[in-house]
């Protein structure tokens, strides 16, 4: 009975780029489209490497700062949802994660810093069944949506994700399918490192009967 009572309450929480979903198609062609609507120069290969911290850090590479503000409003408002959400993909074992968690009766919430309604068009194209997203946190702004939600575990392919696992006193599971390496995610404190998603169920699995 305590252990069924531990998996009803459980709840995981998720990054979204480059953890449940591979967004780099899509955001390259964003920040192509970017570029040519403002006539300003946006290297969209290289913007695309460095996925996880917030818009406003990129843009900063390319605009100068009194006009970020309106230049993500365009971006994330006009440019985004054309031309990002189809180009995107969900990276292998996105889906069975979340399943997985779903078969013991708990809830899988996406926190991301990605602006919440770009997120949200995301898993839903994609069919990736969250059950709350958070947008527009990152790093150690994370543990705030992370203790609203009692998760206990926080997946991300970020040391920004490593850290809001641990601001939230959650157990930090990182996978390596972003711009950040195992041997990094490990120095940065990630408690477990997968290769990716499609370890995920497994070692859960592990977790669960651990944790009873």
């Amino acid at each position: 009975m305590a252990a069924m009572a531990m998996q009803s309450a459980l709840t995981v929480g998720f990054d979204l780029d480059m953890t449940l979903i591979d967004s780099r198609p899509g955001i390259k062609a964003a920040f192509e489209a970017l570029s040519a609507a403002t006539g300003v120069y946006v290297d969209a290969d290289l913007a695309t490497t460095r996925l996880g911290p917030p818009l406003a850090e990129e843009l900063a590479h390319w605009f100068p700062a009194e006009d970020i503000p309106a230049i993500s409003e365009v971006y994330r408002q006009e440019i985004y949802p054309v031309h990002a959400i189809t180009g995107t993909f969900a990276l292998p074992g996105a889906r069975e994660a979340v399943e997985v968690i779903h078969s013991v009766g708990g809830m899988a919430v996406v926190v991301t810093a990605k602006y919440q309604a770009n997120a949200e068009r995301h898993l839903e194209h994609l069919g990736i069944a969250a059950d709350a997203v958070v947008g527009d946190l990152w790093a150690e702004g994370k543990g705030a949506a992370l203790i609203e939600y009692g998760a206990t575990v926080y997946v991300g392919d970020h040391i920004g994700d490593v850290r809001g696992a641990r601001t939230a006193g959650a157990l930090s599971v990182a996978v390596a399918t972003g711009p950040v390496s195992a041997a990094e995610l490990r120095a940065a404190g990630a408690d477990v490192v997968l290769a990716d998603l499609t370890e995920f169920p497994e070692w859960f699995e592990g977790y669960l009967r651990e944790a009873a």
